[in-house]
């Protein structure tokens, strides 16, 4: 796609613009207007429209053939564990997780906390939610308690989804631990708690409302995905918090899957055979737009990473990630690449891999030194 004629199509008429673009989109009901004005600094997207962001990120591409085409790799080094799962075992799982959330009562327009490691449950549970039109808030892992009980405060979830444990490279967190202390703290008081149960700490479950994963979800169940309108929510993401409570951000289904599904084509150039991998977290707004949902909209294979750029075990595992997967493009964090650089100068990790499959690297998420690009670009 050539981004500079996209670009001028754009300026010259932006309304036209995105009318195309919602085009790439399966709509239960098509929109009346393109963008709305509401006021000064408020607008709607694609008003009248109705969706499901969970069918556009699976059911469709199911329905076009692409059942047996990867959807995530799972890679992580911590754990020493590779999974690679199809777009129909990825729909199995989803609703077997969305049939779950109906049997708790969960229903659209219900919030659900989710504070799950980067493992494939989490990808899951994002989808789960959204089959349902239930809202989901995903809370990154390395929030303690007190962060996670802020969250529950305002989000007010009927659910908390989470795993018995994280793990970092040199320590195991325990999850179950942190959810209780939180809970404690709240004043509100979801149904239930689901844990996964992660083999390197298994956690009792002794709180009224605590689940094992595999009794929640309803095996072999198939849910219909539910209309939600363009303008209904499909998450909410919580600031950092680091001035005061944190804010809650909110993403609506219809604009949301129009310009993530554009941004693979027209920014960073992928196409449904690709593989692209965001090495950030899911817990992050990145890690939503670009491990998960931009990527199922396209149709192509994401990868899912839980490791480090360096440690887990040395600074040459992102190289060998592409090499093991054709990655084609990677979109990362310039400190990644600044501790690959601090690690491996001289750059000796890499050329121990096959990188021939990648066509591009994006930096996000903070200035890029000059030294860090001209060091990617060189090696």
């Amino acid at each position: 796609m050539d981004y500079n004629n996209r670009y001028l199509d754009w300026k010259i008429n932006p309304e036209k613009y995105w009318k195309e673009c919602a085009s790439n989109i399966d709509w239960f009901k098509e929109w009346d207007t393109v963008l709305e004005k509401k006021s000064d600094s408020s607008y709607k997207w694609f008003s009248g429209g109705e969706l499901n962001t969970c069918y556009n990120c699976l059911d469709r591409h199911i329905k076009k053939g692409l059942k047996e085409k990867i959807s995530i790799i799972y890679d992580s080094p911590i754990t020493g564990v590779k999974q690679f799962i199809s777009y129909e075992s990825l729909y199995k799982k989803v609703n077997e997780f969305a049939a779950g959330l109906i049997d708790l009562g969960v229903a659209k327009g219900d919030r659900v906390i989710i504070y799950l490691p980067m493992i494939p449950q989490v990808v899951i549970a994002m989808l789960g939610c959204a089959r349902i039109g239930a809202i989901h808030s995903v809370v990154f892992g390395g929030f303690a308690s007190k962060e996670l009980a802020n969250r529950i405060e305002d989000a007010k979830p009927k659910l908390i989804i989470s795993s018995s444990c994280g793990i970092e490279p040199n320590k195991i967190i325990n999850y179950k631990m942190i959810i209780d202390e939180a809970l404690a703290i709240s004043s509100h008081k979801p149904l239930n708690q689901v844990f996964y149960q992660r083999k390197q700490l298994i956690c009792n479950l002794d709180k009224p409302g605590d689940m094992d994963w595999q009794d929640f979800i309803q095996k072999e169940k198939i849910v219909n995905c539910v209309p939600v309108k363009s303008n209904d929510p499909l998450y909410i993401l919580y600031t950092s918090g680091t001035t005061g409570i944190p804010k809650g951000i909110v993403r609506t289904n219809g604009g949301h899957a129009v310009a993530l599904y554009n941004s693979m084509l027209m920014t960073y150039g992928v196409k449904e055979s690709s593989v692209f991998w965001a090495a950030s977290d899911v817990g992050w707004v990145v890690g939503h737009s670009y491990i998960v949902y931009a990527p199922l909209l396209l149709g192509c294979s994401t990868v899912l990473y839980e490791g480090k750029p360096v440690g887990t075990p040395d600074a040459g595992q992102f190289w060998r990630v592409i090499e093991d997967y054709n990655v084609t493009c990677m979109f990362t964090a310039p400190t990644a690449l600044r501790a690959i650089k601090k690690e491996d100068p001289s750059g000796k990790k890499i050329k121990k891999y096959n990188l021939k499959s990648l066509n591009s690297v994006f930096l996000a998420g903070e200035r890029a030194a000059p030294e860090s690009i001209k060091w990617a670009m060189e090696k």
